[in-house]
């Protein structure tokens, strides 16, 4: 049963502004769990537990604050926009990052989905196209603390060699199609998740590689997404 609003006190008095103000995110973050991510069947307690640890308004420009826990893509510049909130929490659950996985993202943004693998992961390699994205959220990944993300200037929309084979692989933005180099670059036992199609029909997709160059691909949902820079349009790789 989801809690009431009223979980959190509302009589406070007036020389705690500061601490009314806090109280007031802590709230916004609790009602983004209860009510939007959780009914989207992200049920894993440590993803869950991971939302109140990464400070997803440290990560959103500062126009936007008040919306960081809003059920909507924000804006971050460039034409680019951060995920929904259940977006980020159910590519999370379903990619079940490991300690020990060394991981890919394709399309930095501001940095927080990045900084949300890490706290799973041994390693984040993330690769952003636009160098101003880039610097934000290098700087958004220092004030949080997070060391274990290393931010790459460069288009990965057709793939990333550079630390192949990957454990797992994320494209932060869709693709008309699922380039076969992100395959590649895959072992036994690697997850990707890439949000696959044009509009109006997207579908978020997981696949798994079973053994070698042999894969399973799930349909999770259907959203709509903006591609990526370059995203490829060539025929798709057949399962």
């Amino acid at each position: 049963m989801l809690k009431s609003a009223s979980f959190f006190p509302i009589d406070i008095p007036l020389n705690q502004s500061a601490s009314l103000s806090a109280m007031n995110i802590e709230q916004a973050r609790f009602n983004m769990v209860e009510n939007q991510i959780r009914p989207w069947e992200v049920l894993d307690q440590q993803v869950l537990d991971l939302l109140y640890v990464v400070k997803r308004e440290d990560f959103v420009p500062a126009a936007y604050r008040s919306l960081a826990f809003s059920d909507l893509e924000i804006p971050i510049g460039q034409g680019e926009h951060m995920w929904a909130p259940k977006i980020e929490a159910r590519a999370l659950q379903e990619l079940a990052v490991k300690p020990t996985d060394q991981v890919l993202e394709i399309g930095t943004g501001t940095g927080y989905f990045a900084a949300l693998l890490a706290h799973r992961a041994q390693h984040v390699y993330t690769v952003e196209i636009n160098p101003e994205l880039k610097a934000s959220a290098e700087a958004n990944l220092r004030r949080a603390g997070v060391a274990n993300v290393t931010v790459e200037l460069g288009d990965g929309a057709n793939g990333w060699s550079k630390h192949s084979p990957c454990d797992v692989i994320v494209l932060s933005g869709s693709t008309p199609v699922l380039p076969p180099q992100f395959l590649q670059q895959m072992k036994a036992g690697s997850r990707l998740f890439a949000v696959v199609g044009t509009l109006p029909v997207m579908t978020a997709r997981l696949v798994t590689c079973t053994s070698d160059g042999v894969f399973d691909s799930v349909e999770l949902f259907e959203t709509s997404i903006a591609p990526l820079v370059n995203a490829p349009s060539g025929e798709t790789f057949n399962f």
